[in-house]
Order: C-alpha cells, then structure tokens, then sequence
C-alpha cells in the first residue's frame, strides 16, 4: 500500500538544516537516535468469580465482558524507573513539549498522547545509553555539556544561551532536559567510538570498489531522500500499519518530517531525522526504488510494505551523479517588492501589480532597478550568494533560463504584495568530482557503527530493569 503526497519542498530543508547540533554527534531537538515503535496495547481480560478453566482446558470468559479501571500499561506509566534511575512526567511533558513545538503546535491530544509513549521510550533508551557510557569509564563532563549547549544556542537559534534557556521555558521545556540530550547523544556517540568503530574495518578494496560504482553511474540520477522505516512481523504487522498511516497523516497535516522520524523510525538514521543522503536507486529495496523512481522533490509516498516492515519516504532532491547541477549556481539578485496596504481590495491589488509589471518592463538591468523602486514607493534587497535550488521550485527554472539583468514575471499574493527577482550575476557551478577516498571510506565506516550501535542498544534493553509506576 502507497500513496505520494506533496509536502512543503522547503520544510523538509529547514528542518534537515535544523536537525543538526554539531559535527559528527548529530544531535537535535528530536530523541534517541533508534526509537522503539508503539506495539499493540494490552488485551483486558476478565473472568466471573467461577472462571477458572473448564476441563477441556478453556477459559471461562463471559461473552459480556466489563472492564473495571483503565487496562492500558501505556496509558498509566506516566514514569518509569531505569536500572534505578527514575524518570518523571516532568521529563516526559519537557521533552514532549519539543517535538510540538517542532510542528507548529499543531498536534492534536488523540497524537500527543501517542508521542507521549515515545518520548518514554526514547528516554529510557537515552538513559540506557549514559548508564553504559558510565559503566564503561565514558563519562562527558558538564563544561562540554553547556559548550555544546552553547553552540546550539547560537547556530541553531541565533540566541545566546540565557536567551535559550527562556525560549525553552515559554514552551514549556527546559534548558536542563536539552542539555540531558546532548549528553546522551555525546556519551553514546563517544562510546560508540570507543567500543565499535575500532572494531570496524572498511578495506581499501571495498572503497575502491564503490568508488569505481559510482563513476561507472556518472550522469545517472541519484536521490536524496528522508525515510521513516518501522519493523513489522506477522503478530503486530495490522498495529504497525495503522501506527504508519497515522504518522503520514500528520506529515500531510503540516508535522515535521524530522521530528517524526527521530521518534518513530527505526533506521540507524534516525539520528538525523531519517536522511539517507545522496544515493542511488539501487541501493534501496527494490519495493522502495520501485516508488521513488516516480517521486518529485518535495512529495511524500507511503506506507510502502517491505520485507521486515514498512517506509514512509520523502523525496528531499535528485540529481545526476558527478555532474554539475545547474541549480547550484550561485546567483546574485537583486529583488523589488511593493507591499499593499492593509484592508487592500482585490481590484486595487490587481490595479497596482498592474502599475508594478509595467515599470519592471521599464528596467534594463540592475542598475536601474533602485531608480524605479523609489519611482512607485517599492522597496530593494540585494543578495549575493543565492544558490538557485534555494528558491522556491516555481522559480527555479524561469531564473535559471534568464540573462545577466532580466527580470522574473511578478509575482506574490493580496498579503504578501508583489514583487520580482531580477538577476545581476551567476556563478555556474563546477562539475562535481565525487567523494575523496578517505570521505567515501569513513561514509562507509560510520554505516557499519550504526548497525551495530542498533543491536548494542537492542541487547542493552533486553537486560535491563525497568519498573513502571
């Protein structure tokens, strides 16, 4: 079963822009990197005074049966204790109060309940990931915590980290929830590094090897594309599948692709809210290829049945392998916009873009576009360093088929006003060469890390103590 949907192209941008604190740690306002899926709730059973089984062995349940009392585990655990580490509610509403901010708001309480049971989850996973961390003599101190908190704060919101700390409080989070994310992610990251990636070997063969793949494809085109996998078996593949469209209703509603993936996926991408990258069709399942071979940038498809479970898939972008992208051209624009006053009528807006379009054909060049601007009351931003996949996909193609000093059709709307972008220089890009060995090489390394760091947090869950309250 499948379906494709468009969503917001640039969204999906921001959001892998956002989804990234610092280096190789990729950590971000999501959770624990493998989240565990929501399994099917607890069958309620109850019996008369008399239902013990009969002789044939079956059980003696009424045909009328009547709950008493909430049965659901999920429903009343609002905190639980991790190999003596307790987790509170206060921790799960901080952290849940993120992932809602990261959509806008816009999540219903029916869905905020069912994030409310990932964000546990991920916190007893994240708390399983520092305690080995510590157990194994990997420990991060708090200065790295609050420098890392610090960048955060800085390349990711602009603030400094005071002005953090109360953005955080006014969405009813905390400074001291990040900050146990980040020392999760770093201690995970660090033991990974100290526990796995030694024990990891990639051959010089094996990169040669994909190295010669990957020119051989010279000119074919290759996708970057984000994916929400969840795992799926023949007792909770109905649960599963219901759990999967859901979460693509609310992607359709406006929710954060990213967001989504860090709770719900269970790739090892999920740390980076499931982007796999730049890669080809053949390197994904053939049932997945199958679909986004027809995908779009900017369109969403799924749930696509796999074997082991089933792909919710977002097409970021494609490209044609070690070819030059013409929309990574760097522009240099130049834009003249003319904003309607509050309360403007339809009629008047039209009048007016009307009066704007024929002094932009006026225009010769971007030295004549200030004079104009001030000749009808408009206003003039200069940019640059534009690159022309950054732009809204309506209008890539028309900038990219213009000459040095032409202008784009108006365009705009009643609320925005009208503008155009005119162009005043471009920077082709260069033919693209392909990673270096030793990027290729620790590409193919890091792939390795996170399928073992998924069965290392798998065996860490099967051992330990949890108690629910």
């Amino acid at each position: 079963m499948k379906s494709i949907t468009r969503l917001p192209q640039f969204q999906m941008r921001r959001d892998i822009r956002m989804g990234h604190w610092c280096g190789r740690a990729a950590l971000a306002l999501g959770l624990a990197a493998t989240a565990a899926l929501p399994v099917a709730g607890s069958v309620a059973q109850a019996q008369t005074a008399g239902g013990a089984p009969d002789a044939s062995g079956q059980l003696n349940i009424p045909a009328n049966v009547q709950i008493f009392g909430k049965s659901d585990p999920n429903v009343r655990r609002a905190t639980a204790i991790v190999n003596g580490e307790i987790l509170t509610g206060t921790d799960i509403d901080q952290r849940l109060a993120l992932i809602v901010n990261a959509n806008g708001g816009k999540v219903s309480a029916e869905e905020q309940e069912r994030l409310r049971l990932q964000v546990l989850r991920n916190l007893i996973d994240e708390t399983l990931q520092i305690q080995e961390a510590k157990s194994a003599g990997v420990d991060v101190d708090d200065d790295e915590v609050n420098q890392t908190y610090e960048r955060v704060a800085q390349q990711n919101f602009g603030q400094n980290p005071a002005a953090l700390d109360k953005y955080l409080t006014s969405i009813g989070s905390s400074a001291a929830s990040l900050k146990r994310q980040i020392r999760g992610e770093l201690s995970w990251q660090r033991l990974l590094r100290r526990n796995v990636q030694p024990f990891i070997n990639v051959s010089d063969g094996e990169v040669r090897e994909m190295m010669d793949r990957l020119k051989a494809a010279k000119g074919t085109e290759e996708y970057r594309i984000g994916e929400i996998y969840l795992s799926a078996n023949d007792t909770n593949r109905q649960q599963v599948m219901a759990n999967a469209n859901q979460i693509v209703d609310q992607l359709k509603k406006g929710g954060s692709f990213v967001a989504y993936a860090r709770q719900y996926s269970e790739a090892s991408t999920a740390a980076v809210g499931g982007d796999l990258g730049w890669i080809r069709l053949a390197q994904l399942p053939q049932d997945l290829a199958n679909v986004a071979t027809s995908m779009q940038p900017g369109q969403l498809a799924g749930p696509v049945e796999i074997p082991g479970g089933y792909s919710i898939l977002y097409l970021i972008d494609k490209r044609q392998v070690l070819t030059a992208d013409p929309r990574d051209a760097v522009l240099s624009l130049k834009q003249m916009s003319l904003s309607f006053p509050k309360g403007t009528t339809e009629k008047d807006a039209a009048a007016k873009a009307a009066t704007f379009a024929a002094t932009v054909k006026t225009i010769h060049g971007c030295g004549q576009v200030d004079a104009a601007a001030a000749g009808i009351g408009a206003s003039v931003v200069t940019n640059d360093q534009v690159k022309a996949r950054d732009l809204p996909a309506a209008l890539q193609d028309s900038m990219l088929k213009l000459s040095i000093g032409e202008a784009t059709p108006p365009f705009g709307s009643i609320e925005d006003g009208v503008r155009v972008l005119v162009l005043c220089g471009r920077d082709d890009p260069k033919v693209a060469d392909g990673p270096s060995f030793e990027e290729m090489q620790s590409q193919m390394e890091d792939d390795r890390v996170n399928k073992r760091a998924q069965t290392y947090l798998r065996d860490l869950r099967r051992d330990a103590v949890i108690e629910y309250n």
